[in-house]
């Protein structure tokens, strides 16, 4: 009877220890299935015109390493288009369009829908400049008052995360290409960035290609105070380049496509960051 028990006790344990195994992989999944998994997830929020959720996913997504297949381009923009933030829908319909190309599945979908937020866009701007002499925040989604549009978008818990998530979706589209003329998604940008935030400083990692595929990455950390939140930025079209100036010292501090909006609304971001980091005193606020 003594063996039974034991015996019983084994398998117990045999059975715990399997599931604990199979719980630790619980998430375990590498990022390009991931990457997979919630694209599929944001189609079928697409297709169901659940907005919020699609965001969702592609925020998820976002967060992930490795390369976007060109179809979260075009659903970011879609997203984007219906959340009222036109800059950023561009922004990331072009992206699809110069990854994709013609033999895209969304390609003739996605000029459409380019040609439908330029006219919006113009709309806006008329409308803007009749009543009043303020910028509309839907147009200029970094300023001001839009930064609460932004947390509900992103579904972030502090001004400066969705600022974050918001720069970094920016810069997605924004990297330095040695070769601009054909941008491809087996060819992912020579030079990229990502922003992060740790306490009173943001963590800027620069991602450098070289000739060997190799990528070399660097950080720096930009503390936050002291800082002027007016962030300098200037496009040289003698070498097809953006630039985004250190506040530190007006040194370059980020190389960017020739692309002057994407610039402008990366320093805007950029700025904005600082400032609301500045006011709470800490990044979690």
């Amino acid at each position: 009877m003594v063996r039974i028990i034991r015996a019983g006790r084994s398998s117990v344990c045999g059975l715990v220890l399997a599931s604990l195994l199979m719980s630790s992989q619980v998430g375990a999944l590498e990022p390009e299935h991931e990457i997979r998994r919630f694209m599929l997830a944001t189609e079928e929020a697409v297709a169901a015109e659940n907005w919020s959720e699609a965001g969702e996913y592609l925020n998820r997504i976002q967060q992930l390493e490795g390369e976007k297949p060109a179809d979260y381009f075009y659903y970011r923009g879609r997203v984007m288009m219906e959340s009222g933030h036109f800059n950023e829908s561009r922004a990331a319909l072009e992206h699809y369009v110069g990854q994709a190309g013609a033999e895209g599945e969304h390609y003739t979908d996605a000029l459409k829908l380019i040609t439908r937020v330029e006219k919006v866009r113009k709309q806006e701007g008329a409308r803007a400049s009749q009543s009043s002499s303020e910028p509309v925040a839907i147009i200029k989604p970094a300023d001001g008052e839009s930064v609460e549009k932004l947390k509900q978008l992103y579904l972030a818990d502090s001004d400066a995360q969705a600022l974050v998530i918001h720069a970094n979706t920016l810069l997605e589209g924004a990297g330095w290409r040695e070769d601009q003329r054909i941008v491809r998604l087996d060819q992912p940008a020579d030079i990229s960035y990502k922003l992060d935030r740790r306490n009173d400083l943001i963590s800027i990692q620069e991602s450098r290609r070289e000739d060997n595929g190799r990528v070399v990455r660097t950080a720096e950390s930009l503390g936050v105070f002291g800082v002027n939140p007016q962030v300098e930025w200037n496009c040289e079209s003698a070498i097809a380049s953006c630039w985004i100036y250190d506040p530190r010292d007006g040194s370059r501090l980020m190389k960017l496509g020739h692309d002057r909006e994407q610039a402008r609304d990366i320093a805007r971001t950029l700025g904005r960051l600082i400032k609301t980091m500045q006011s709470t005193g800490q990044s979690g606020n």
